[in-house]
């Protein structure tokens, strides 16, 4: 099954258009054709099927026959992580989140991280080809980046977690998840989290947390905690 993407659309619609670009794919690449099905998701938990009642290479028209309403995450997770020196490993951490299940993610600047920008366009179309890879209907939000000083000082409702290999009190994240919360948990850069940015963190109610034995890369520690998450919430 093939999933597409269009944002804009509504409960209220009969009928969904493609832009150009999208319908010279459907129309040039797939070969789609009048009376074929296609299905649409908003990234809003909302699942759409349709019916193509026109196309070209300039335009797809798709005459909407059933909406279905997807159960959302049953947690809400929001991982704030450092941006990393390689950009696709930071891509690689953006598609295999999006295909776990994540929420929100915020990309940090820390004392140790080098890299201080990204291709926001490039990181939302990361998210939004793996959500429709996966087949879901839920387009993680991707956040701008912010400095990690700036971030935690903001107001929040989520259970808060920084996970780091400093030597300090930690708990194992796995032990420490209470399913179907809210969570937002930080992920350092190379070289990790500092022993200043670990007090402060700690001074804003953030709990240390362990994901393990092993010391990971900072995109596979995003990712372990991200499944960490899922599998304390089946």
């Amino acid at each position: 099954m093939q999933l597409f993407f269009l944002p804009d659309l509504t409960l209220n619609n009969k009928t969904a258009d493609f832009n150009k670009d999208e319908s010279k794919h459907i129309f040039k690449v797939l070969r789609k054709e009048i009376g074929d099905d296609i299905n649409i998701t908003n990234g809003k938990n909302i699942f759409f099927k349709g019916t193509i009642s026109s196309i070209s290479k300039n335009n797809c028209q798709v005459s909407i026959k059933e909406i279905i309403k997807k159960n959302p995450l049953p947690y809400s997770l929001h991982i704030g992580i450092s941006l990393l020196k390689s950009s696709e490993r930071f891509e690689w951490f953006l598609e295999k989140a999006s295909e776990i299940g994540i929420s929100e993610i915020t990309p940090l600047i820390c004392d140790r991280t080098e890299k201080k920008y990204i291709n926001e366009n490039r990181f939302k179309k990361i998210l939004v080809s793996s959500m429709k890879q996966s087949l879901k209907t839920h387009l993680p939000k991707l956040n701008s980046v912010t400095s990690l000083k700036d971030f935690i000082k903001t107001k929040t409702n989520e259970d808060l977690f920084i996970a780091h290999c400093n030597d300090s009190a930690k708990s194992l994240l796995i032990k420490s998840i209470k399913p179907k919360s809210s969570y937002l948990i930080l992920i350092g850069p190379e070289g990790d989290f500092t022993d200043k940015e670990v007090e402060l963190c700690s001074s804003k109610k953030f709990k240390n947390v362990s994901l393990g034995d092993t010391r990971l890369r900072a995109e596979t520690a995003g990712i372990v905690a991200c499944h960490t998450f899922s599998i304390a919430n089946l």
